[in-house]
């Protein structure tokens, strides 16, 4: 079902783990990416420790930046967990060492964010961690499942399928793009959405008004809007992960 999904909505199909073995292969553009794509992640767990607000300009996110790409060449996939669960431990304790040999932090709070490491050692909390991320992986897996069924389900509603939808899938960026955001002005239409879900047609001649692509574009890629539209109108939230950025 992944692979179908991977298909649909054109992701890379390659995981975050799969990409940090490629940059201790030595390609360095998967690197490139990883830094920049997670800074947001970055700044999450930093801010985390130190109790406030983590930018750019902060030598504390440097600090994590490194920390990430230190975790990066040294995740062992074998040891199972996820890569995030790893680097998440590793940025902790990195800036944890930073904040404890800098003068401007005597706040004893800190110690609460290494009280599991002290007491029980740093690789059972490693340990515990990665045992957590694997619970939590099985029950997001779960949850996956049970929104790609629910999705089939209001597909069939409208007489599609997923086998249709991807071989319909726009093949090209500019046409997947202009599908997505066509998909996007119809939820957002109060009007035309009502139209879509009652009549389980497209508004063609409505929507044609609306966007900035032709009406053989529309009717192209009729199946694939009706699917985004569906996804964008639902308590989808994994399937909403997936096209995420699409819209921009």
């Amino acid at each position: 079902m992944k692979r179908v999904l991977n298909l649909l909505f054109q992701k890379d199909k390659k995981t975050l783990e799969e990409k940090a073995l490629l940059v201790q292969s030595g390609q360095q553009k998967y690197l490139d990416s990883l830094l920049a794509d997670y800074q947001p992640f970055v700044k999450k767990v930093v801010s985390s420790v130190c109790k406030r607000y983590i930018d750019q300009r902060d030598d504390e996110f440097s600090i994590g930046l490194i920390a990430f790409h230190e975790a990066i060449l040294k995740y062992d996939r074998s040891k199972g967990g996820s890569l995030l669960a790893f680097a998440e431990v590793v940025i902790k304790r990195k800036v944890i060492d930073f904040l404890r040999s800098s003068s401007r932090y005597k706040d004893i709070s800190i110690e609460q964010h290494t009280k599991e490491d002290d007491e029980n050692g740093a690789g059972k909390s490693l340990e515990n961690t990665i045992s957590f991320n694997h619970y939590r992986i099985k029950k997001d897996e779960e949850k996956r499942k049970e929104e790609i069924i629910a999705f089939r389900m209001k597909l069939q509603n409208f007489g599609l399928i997923f086998e249709d939808l991807v071989e319909q899938a726009p093949k090209h960026d500019d046409a997947r793009i202009n599908a997505f955001k066509a998909a996007a002005v119809l939820v957002q239409d109060d009007s035309l959405k009502e139209s879509l879900f009652q009549t389980k047609r497209l508004p063609m001649k409505d929507l044609e008004k609306k966007v900035e692509v032709s009406r053989k574009t529309l009717e192209r890629n009729r199946k694939y809007i009706i699917a985004i539209a569906i996804i964008l109108s639902g308590d989808f939230i994994y399937l909403k992960d997936y096209i995420k950025g699409r819209l921009d």
